[in-house]
């Protein structure tokens, strides 16, 4: 079984600084590094991370090649990354004392992927098969048409949150990944608390009080407590999370079981710095006890 992830590929430059800086300020950062990103790269990472086999749908710049080999060293099939004329995409990302975060994305060669390069690569792909995508590239709406008509789990995280690309997706979702705020942002745009939309299984992640599991087909609620850790760097923690979830049911998890493996891995990730090439593996979340 696999899972295509249709995601973006960014450079994150990420700058250490002691607060994130407020309106027409002007702050020193301590440290600069460069790596791997995107919140589409992070979830395939998590997702080869945690055992499953992920082919990445995307594309990078003539600058990106670095991008599409660090991928393949940690396990991702990157066949079906095109080759775009647009500049890689990349975030410039403010992480402060207490490892909270500020971003700014270029979205670059994120958005020229076309409708055929997707078709193309999801030419082998069936109903055993899953599709996951978020809100950093072009061509959701299309790729997620393909993927239900082939019969396949399609799930969404929807960030960066818009309600106009949630509610033009929605109809052809098994699941939906929210974060409290995106969940909330949703209810005020549709009328629609997330128990009661058209989603067989919507997840929303609380922070650091865990997440919660609503099944819209028996309306089962269930919530789950996040693993205590003192956060260096929030950066990537949902993305892991959204990876580990789908990777363990490839794996045929239950969900709950699913769920709980993507905490741990929440939990580690927020203890290192950097985004993709921390992302841990399945053999350290198996490992950790908290």
């Amino acid at each position: 079984m696999t899972i295509y992830n249709l995601g973006s590929i960014n450079a994150d430059l990420v700058y250490r600084v002691p607060h994130l800086p407020g309106p027409g300020g002007t702050l020193a950062a301590r440290t600069l590094t460069r790596g791997l990103g995107g919140k589409g790269a992070n979830m395939s990472v998590a997702c080869a991370r945690a055992a499953a086999h992920c082919r990445h749908i995307g594309a990078v710049g003539p600058d990106g090649q670095w991008a599409v080999q660090r991928l393949m060293e940690y396990g991702v099939d990157t066949r079906a990354i095109a080759n775009a004329a647009e500049d890689t995409g990349h975030a410039i990302i403010a992480v402060d004392d207490s490892g909270e975060n500020s971003i700014m994305i270029y979205p670059g060669a994120n958005q020229a992927l076309s409708e055929e390069e997707i078709a193309l690569a999801l030419e082998e792909a069936g109903p055993e098969d899953a599709f996951l995508f978020q809100n950093e590239t072009n061509a959701q709406r299309a790729g997620a048409e393909m993927a239900s008509a082939k019969g396949m789990r399609v799930a969404y995280a929807a960030a960066p949150f818009d309600a106009g690309a949630v509610r033009a997706v929605m109809p052809l979702l098994d699941l939906l990944f929210l974060n409290e705020v995106e969940a909330q942002q949703l209810a005020e745009a549709t009328g629609t608390a997330p128990e009661a939309l058209p989603v067989r299984d919507v997840i929303v992640t609380l922070g650091a009080r865990g997440c919660r599991w609503y099944n819209t087909d028996t309306g089962a609620v269930q919530d789950f407590p996040a693993v205590p850790v003192q956060p260096v760097d929030t950066t990537g923690a949902g993305d892991t999370f959204t990876g580990y979830v789908m990777a363990g049911l490839d794996r045929g998890l239950p969900m709950a079981q699913a769920i709980g493996q993507a905490t741990r891995a929440a939990a580690i990730m927020v203890t290192r710095p950097g985004a993709a090439d921390v992302i841990p593996d399945l053999r350290d979340v198996q490992d950790f006890s908290g």
